[in-house]
């Protein structure tokens, strides 16, 4: 009697890859408008007396630099009014409705093998990014109108230089880096803690930065 031969078991499936594990919340990314959430909060700890202007540079100057939300919780971890990620406190909602909002966030800026300006009765945004390369860019604030209270100016320089000029009493900061160039920018803290603070940040790369205040250029109105 022939045997019959039995059919072959089939071949066990391959075991599919585990799915990756979702970044822990403080490994974001954070984004223009999770810096911008925590430099309200520090100017309010700032307008009631929480912080010194010292402190208070300081830790703006670590918001624009940082890159995870990690890096920005700690910055208000010790304030009353540090937030929930996501969400803004009472407070810092409160001081965002005092400056209209009407206009895009970020506005942007090129020279490439030429010059661009902004300058004049302009209405500045809360971001203004400048790209100069091999060209040159003029920014001149002294007639502007703000809307907005913090303000960030993030430059890019190669081969190229930018220009910016401020009035005299606004608050200017600056955490840029000059690579074989410059990068210079005259910090000055202004005396009224509703002033407009205007943060320059970004590097030079054979090229050249400079931030100053303009002398005898003043806002008459610093909400105008």
């Amino acid at each position: 009697m022939p045997l019959t031969k039995s059919a072959p078991a089939p071949a066990p499936e391959a075991a599919s890859a585990p799915a990756p594990a979702p970044a822990a919340e403080a490994e974001l990314r954070a984004s223009d408008a999770d810096r911008d959430r925590i430099a309200d909060i520090l100017r309010e700890a700032l307008a009631e007396g929480r912080l010194q202007p010292e402190e208070h540079a300081e830790r703006i100057d670590a918001v624009y630099r940082a890159k995870t939300l990690g890096e920005l919780e700690p910055l208000v971890r010790d304030l009353p009014t540090a937030p929930t990620r996501g969400a803004a406190s009472a407070s810092a909602r409160d001081a965002e409705s005092e400056w209209p909002r009407s206009l895009p966030e970020s506005e942007n800026l090129m020279a490439v093998f030429g010059g661009a300006t902004r300058k004049g009765r302009w209405r500045v945004r809360r971001r203004t990014n400048a790209l100069a390369v091999f060209g040159g860019i003029e920014i001149d604030l002294t007639e502007a109108l703000f809307e907005q209270q913090e303000i960030v100016i993030h430059v890019v320089a190669a081969f190229g230089g930018v220009e910016i000029k401020v009035p005299e009493n606004v608050s200017l900061r600056g955490s840029g880096a000059g690579i074989l160039g410059g990068f210079d920018v005259t910090a000055y803290e202004a005396q009224d803690p509703d002033a407009p603070v205007i943060h320059v940040t970004g590097f030079a790369v054979f090229g050249g930065v400079e931030a100053k205040p303009k002398r005898g250029k003043r806002l008459k109105n610093l909400r105008a």
